[in-house]
């Protein structure tokens, strides 16, 4: 009775405060035109228990498509609703409008909101947010993700690649593969992994299952780019220099625990993630065992691949067929798309699954 009364009053509070907050949008920023694109994120993000609303989403995205100029506006409506509230669920669901507006807009809407974090307009920082584990956590994967785009053929990728040792000598597609894009995969599916959700409140909290399943289903494609690069890996092992086997052996570490960490998170959430719908890859698990037959190898000379490559190179192709098995999927991996018509750009949207209580997510 006690909690009931308390969730009661803090919906009452919590209605008084954006209504207020709505007043003072229109008063404040009616001379600069963009007070519609206020109001609209403090509705989306509201203090009542239910879901963030597809209607504002298309409404945020139709006001900014029409205001040149106002995404820097919106990135920095968005902080301070996230910096001054003190309301889990707002602050999740503002988490959310953010991941929302990555995966949803165009790719020229989500380039220019990827650069509003650059410039310091979008902040994602919140000392009251480190406080909620998931929160925090989840803050940690979209700070992660703003490093990341979605290509034209709808395939998550490192947005800047970072040189390292010098690989003139091989070929330069396996090269950007191994030592640029997988570890920042590797980076990225750890902060996925440090959002597992704990079993025993997470099948009751609505709004974080729907953020769990964003996240989810982007850590999917997020594998097979995984599996490519480690495939590739494997095959130039022995081309390359002793100091690159090093680094090789060092990622392949953490591939180890990295595919048994993945595992682990993906059967728990098919217990506690209500969405039945999700298609979880089958994660192949990398031992140890190769990883240190690898590291007696690195001072075998280049080009002369002791016996051992043989069973590397067999213990790969699971990860290259996972890797093919992604590129057949990638146009899939954003899939049931809504399309509305903002002016004369076309945005799409995704089209959240619901969850089986019945609860829009």
């Amino acid at each position: 009775m006690g909690v009931d009364i308390q969730e009661k009053l803090r919906l009452a509070l919590g209605s008084v405060k954006d209504h207020a907050s709505i007043g003072k949008a229109m008063i404040y920023n009616h001379h600069d035109g963009f007070s519609h694109i206020e109001v609209a994120v403090l509705r989306a993000t509201g203090h009542d228990n239910g879901p963030i609303d597809d209607e504002h989403m298309h409404e945020i995205l139709f006001l900014v498509s029409n205001s040149p100029g106002s995404i820097p506006f919106l990135a920095e409506r968005i902080s301070r609703r996230l910096c001054k509230t003190r309301d889990r669920l707002v602050a999740l669901k503002t988490l959310v409008l953010i991941h929302r507006l990555l995966r949803g807009g165009n790719r020229c809407f989500e380039q220019q909101l990827r650069g509003t974090h650059v410039s310091g307009h979008l902040q994602l920082c919140n000392p009251w947010i480190s406080k909620n584990s998931f929160l925090s956590k989840y803050a940690a994967y979209l700070e992660e993700r703003m490093g990341w785009l979605i290509n034209q053929a709808g395939k998550l990728e490192p947005v800047v690649m970072s040189h390292g040792l010098d690989f003139r000598c091989y070929e330069e597609k396996s090269v950007d593969m191994v030592f640029r894009k997988l570890p920042k995969c590797q980076l990225l599916i750890d902060r996925v992994l440090d959002c597992s959700p704990p079993s025993d409140i997470f099948p009751s909290d609505y709004l974080a299952q729907a953020a769990m399943m964003s996240t989810l289903k982007e850590s999917f494609q997020l594998y097979f780019t995984f599996c490519e690069g480690i495939a590739a890996l494997v095959n130039m092992f022995f081309d390359l220099n002793r100091a690159a086997r090093g680094l090789a052996c060092e990622i392949l570490k953490r591939a180890s625990r990295q595919t048994q960490d993945l595992h682990d998170m993906y059967e728990k959430c098919k217990r506690v993630i209500q969405n039945k719908n999700l298609e979880y890859p089958s994660v192949q698990i990398i031992t140890m065992e190769h990883v240190m037959a690898l590291e007696e190898c690195l001072g075998c000379p280049q080009n002369q691949p002791p016996p051992i490559l043989g069973c590397l190179s067999n213990s790969a192709k699971p990860l290259r067929r996972a890797a093919k098995q992604g590129k057949k999927n990638e146009n899939n991996i954003f899939s049931c798309a809504l399309e509305t018509k903002i002016s004369m750009v076309w945005v799409l949207f995704e089209e959240d699954d619901h969850l089986s209580c019945g609860k829009k997510c």
